[in-house]
Protein backbone atom coordinates (compact mmCIF):
# COMPACT_ATOMS: atom_id res chain seq x y z
CA UNK A 1 0.00 0.00 0.00
CA UNK A 2 2.80 2.74 0.65
CA UNK A 3 4.68 1.77 -2.41
CA UNK A 4 1.55 2.53 -3.93
CA UNK A 5 0.88 5.97 -2.60
CA UNK A 6 4.36 6.72 -2.78
CA UNK A 7 3.95 5.95 -6.67
CA UNK A 8 0.90 8.73 -6.71
CA UNK A 9 3.37 11.33 -4.47
CA UNK A 10 6.13 10.49 -7.48
CA UNK A 11 3.52 11.32 -10.05
CA UNK A 12 2.73 15.15 -8.06
CA UNK A 13 6.43 15.69 -7.91
CA UNK A 14 7.43 15.23 -11.42
CA UNK A 15 5.17 17.82 -12.62
CA UNK A 16 6.81 20.79 -10.31
CA UNK A 17 8.66 22.83 -12.67
CA UNK A 18 12.23 24.06 -12.54
CA UNK A 19 12.58 26.82 -10.30
CA UNK A 20 9.48 25.97 -8.18
CA UNK A 21 8.67 24.20 -5.09
CA UNK A 22 6.02 22.87 -3.47
CA UNK A 23 5.31 21.17 0.31
CA UNK A 24 4.92 17.61 1.91
CA UNK A 25 1.39 19.30 2.70
CA UNK A 26 0.25 20.51 -0.58
CA UNK A 27 1.28 17.18 -2.20
CA UNK A 28 -1.00 15.25 0.76
CA UNK A 29 -3.98 17.76 0.31
CA UNK A 30 -4.21 17.31 -3.64
CA UNK A 31 -4.24 13.25 -2.81
CA UNK A 32 -7.06 13.25 -0.66
CA UNK A 33 -4.72 12.83 2.26
CA UNK A 34 -4.57 15.75 3.88
CA UNK A 35 -3.09 14.16 7.04
CA UNK A 36 -0.24 12.15 5.24
CA UNK A 37 2.24 14.91 5.20
CA UNK A 38 4.40 13.01 7.09
CA UNK A 39 3.99 10.43 4.89
CA UNK A 40 4.51 12.59 1.95
CA UNK A 41 7.97 13.05 3.34
CA UNK A 42 9.14 9.40 3.84
CA UNK A 43 8.18 8.98 0.16
CA UNK A 44 10.36 11.67 -0.69
CA UNK A 45 13.47 10.07 1.45
CA UNK A 46 12.87 7.05 -0.26
CA UNK A 47 12.57 8.58 -3.95
CA UNK A 48 16.61 9.53 -3.72
CA UNK A 49 17.75 6.65 -6.14
CA UNK A 50 15.07 8.01 -8.95
CA UNK A 51 16.72 10.04 -10.85
CA UNK A 52 13.24 11.22 -12.53
CA UNK A 53 11.41 12.64 -9.06
CA UNK A 54 12.99 15.87 -8.28
CA UNK A 55 12.65 15.10 -4.94
CA UNK A 56 14.90 18.81 -3.98
CA UNK A 57 12.14 20.85 -4.90
CA UNK A 58 9.40 19.64 -1.94
CA UNK A 59 10.22 21.69 1.59
CA UNK A 60 8.26 22.11 4.60
CA UNK A 61 5.57 24.82 5.15
CA UNK A 62 7.65 27.48 5.93
CA UNK A 63 10.13 26.62 2.63
CA UNK A 64 12.68 24.81 5.22
CA UNK A 65 15.13 22.30 3.20
CA UNK A 66 13.85 19.80 5.94
CA UNK A 67 14.79 16.90 3.17
CA UNK A 68 18.38 18.24 2.87
CA UNK A 69 19.89 15.47 4.46
CA UNK A 70 18.70 12.81 2.53
CA UNK A 71 20.44 13.92 -0.51
CA UNK A 72 23.93 12.96 -1.11
CA UNK A 73 26.21 15.94 0.16
CA UNK A 74 24.84 18.45 2.87
CA UNK A 75 24.33 21.42 0.24
CA UNK A 76 23.12 19.28 -2.47
CA UNK A 77 19.62 20.09 -2.56
CA UNK A 78 20.29 23.74 -1.95
CA UNK A 79 22.87 23.40 -4.64
CA UNK A 80 20.19 21.94 -7.11
CA UNK A 81 17.56 25.01 -6.09
CA UNK A 82 19.66 27.41 -6.35
CA UNK A 83 20.66 26.14 -9.95
CA UNK A 84 17.11 26.78 -11.12
CA UNK A 85 16.90 30.46 -9.18
CA UNK A 86 16.01 29.72 -6.24
CA UNK A 87 17.17 31.61 -3.39
CA UNK A 88 18.21 29.38 -0.19
CA UNK A 89 19.54 31.63 2.60
CA UNK A 90 20.28 29.13 5.86
CA UNK A 91 18.37 26.09 4.58
CA UNK A 92 15.17 28.41 4.07
CA UNK A 93 13.53 29.78 0.87
CA UNK A 94 13.67 33.41 0.26
CA UNK A 95 10.80 35.04 -1.14
CA UNK A 96 8.72 31.17 -0.54
CA UNK A 97 5.62 32.62 -1.50
CA UNK A 98 7.04 33.71 -5.28
CA UNK A 99 8.16 30.23 -5.45
CA UNK A 100 5.41 28.26 -4.48
CA UNK A 101 4.07 25.38 -7.19
CA UNK A 102 0.32 24.43 -5.38
CA UNK A 103 -0.92 21.31 -7.24
CA UNK A 104 -4.22 21.69 -6.79
CA UNK A 105 -3.79 25.12 -9.24
CA UNK A 106 -2.17 23.40 -11.65
CA UNK A 107 -3.22 19.84 -12.31
CA UNK A 108 -7.01 18.79 -12.55
CA UNK A 109 -7.12 16.78 -9.48
CA UNK A 110 -10.34 14.80 -10.44
CA UNK A 111 -8.20 13.69 -13.71
CA UNK A 112 -4.83 12.66 -11.93
CA UNK A 113 -7.02 10.46 -9.21
CA UNK A 114 -9.24 9.11 -11.42
CA UNK A 115 -5.62 8.10 -13.66
CA UNK A 116 -4.35 6.52 -11.15
CA UNK A 117 -7.42 3.95 -10.70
Amino acid sequence: MASAFFDKVYRVVRHIPEGRVTTYGHIARFLGTGRSARVVGYAMNASHNDPTVPAHRVVNRKGVLTGKHFFGGSTLMQDLLVSEGVTVVEDQIQEFQKHLWDPMEHLNQEEFLEDLI
